[in-house]
């Protein structure tokens, strides 16, 4: 691992005292993976009993584990892609649970990419009320699609925008905002050489800077009553305790608030910014010595008053060649009803959206909501995110299969699988979880696993006695 900035050890030591040496030593690794559990696909305590890999709890988070093999590969395992579970630093899970995201609640996640917060928070919604997704980046904003349809999330509408333009558009709209904002990544030297190589105070003060101008836009967007959770991967006090006393300076209608607080939960540090207001110790900071995870930053902030926004419902807007082709797959494949009450076309494309299209149009979507399939001519075609939110039981034909089955890794590599079946669309299941989806023609089944998704998995991952097997 490279060294620490020689002024970042000065400016921890100077804060932390004698405590900074165990700080260092946590901070430089070994990494612990975490894993998060899709509670849309599988109860917490049911995925520790079929766990391949050995856990120990996240203590904030129900649904938050560390895998306590160092060895392990899980995101080479079947179960990640059938969606059970999501990798993800045991100090962001505390994200969701801060925020508290209620079902039908209507949530804005204004820095999304990778997706770990959005799925955490779409999972603590259930798959209720309305979820935007914002990645200013595209290729990352590719990313965060990827994640949101292997978790079978369905509520959320992907954006790709810079937040003044949605701030412009949704004035006061939602209950609750989370912004992860981008930082100078502290937390992430463990695991990221570059990370160290590009940190300096003056990248410290340029992230303050732009964190300060993405909360105010942020605020905008919160109702009144509603709430607001800045969040960073930083130790710096410039980026965290000094972001918030600046805004609350500025936002006299928002309150800092002390959320409840687990024994890992540190305190903000008022003291380590000049005229800090005292209430920064609401604030909570998560250290990588005290608890698993890199470290975070947490500010929960509640804008006063108390109104609801008018929200239109969605309405379906489906021209007719497009929904008979739509029906017709879904007479003969499905045996769930129809979603209805938002179904769009878009191209090609059909989706059902949770919010009306007049709130999104003109903005840069990439999804709109659940990407049901494409229409091809007068024929419906189902997309890879209409299987993975579905269970085996609301597909007519459906070929499940137990983990040991070799037809498994056959499948996720993109081989065909043998028949019979009856001519049609088949669900490929794992366990009772969804894969992808397949189509019985000629006694065979055509594997329709998207190919960028066709990788190396575990049963090519050589294990320490020479054989094949679980990481």
């Amino acid at each position: 691992m490279e060294p620490f900035p020689e002024r970042f050890v000065e400016r921890m030591q100077a804060w932390l005292g004698p405590e900074a040496a165990i700080f260092l030593r946590a901070l430089a690794g070994p990494y612990r993976t975490g894993l998060r559990v899709n509670t849309l696909k599988i109860r917490p305590e049911a995925f520790q009993a079929c766990s391949p890999f050995p856990l120990s709890p996240v203590p904030w988070c129900p649904e938050g584990f560390v895998i306590e093999d160092p060895e392990a590969r899980p995101g080479l395992h079947p179960y990640h892609a059938a969606g059970l579970y999501y990798l993800q630093d045991p100090s962001a899970m505390a994200a969701a649970v801060l925020l508290d995201p209620q079902p039908g609640e209507w949530v804005l996640d204004l820095a999304a990419a990778p997706g770990g917060k959005t799925t955490h928070i779409a999972a603590r919604m259930r798959n209720t009320g309305v979820l935007v997704a914002n990645e200013i980046q595209p290729r990352r904003a590719s990313i965060l699609a990827l994640n949101v349809e292997r978790l079978g999330v369905t509520h959320a509408i992907l954006t790709n925008e810079p937040p003044p333009r949605l701030a412009d558009r949704w004035e006061g709209l939602f209950d609750r905002v989370l912004v992860d904002a981008p930082c100078s990544g502290e937390g992430m030297f463990a695991r990221d050489p570059e990370a160290i190589r590009a940190w300096s105070v003056e990248r410290v003060r340029r992230s303050a800077a732009l964190q300060k101008a993405i909360l105010s836009e942020a605020a905008r967007m919160v109702r009144p009553g509603g709430w607001l959770l800045y969040a960073t991967c930083t130790f710096a006090p410039e980026e965290n305790e000094g972001v918030v006393d600046a805004f609350l300076k500025a936002h006299p209608d928002f309150e800092l608030v002390d959320p409840p607080r687990h024994p890992a939960f540190d305190r903000g540090r008022p003291e380590w910014i000049e005229g800090g207001d005292p209430r920064l110790a609401r604030a909570v900071r998560l250290w990588p010595h005290r608890g698993p995870g890199h470290g975070h930053f947490y500010a929960l902030l509640r804008r006063a008053g108390e109104e609801r926004p008018h929200r239109p419902g969605s309405e379906d807007d489906l021209p007719g060649r497009a929904r008979r082709a739509l029906e017709a797959f879904w007479g003969e494949i499905m045996a769930r009803p129809l979603p209805e009450g938002g179904l769009i076309l878009r191209e090609d494309q059909i989706y059902w959206t949770p919010m009306a299209p007049a709130l999104w149009r003109g903005l840069r979507v990439l999804r709109p909501g659940w990407w049901l399939g494409r229409l091809r001519k007068d024929r419906f075609e189902p997309d890879h995110a209409l299987a993975m939110a579905l269970r085996p039981e609301e597909v007519l034909q459906v070929l499940d299969l137990p983990l040991e089955d070799p037809r498994v890794a056959a499948y996720l590599q993109g081989h065909p699988l043998e028949g019979p079946w009856a001519e049609g669309w088949v669900l490929i299941a794992l366990e009772g979880f969804p894969l992808g989806w397949a189509r019985a023609e000629r006694g065979r089944l055509k594997n329709l696993y998207p190919r960028h998704l066709r990788s190396i998995g575990w049963w090519e991952v050589e294990t320490g006695s020479g054989s094949r097997g679980h990481p």
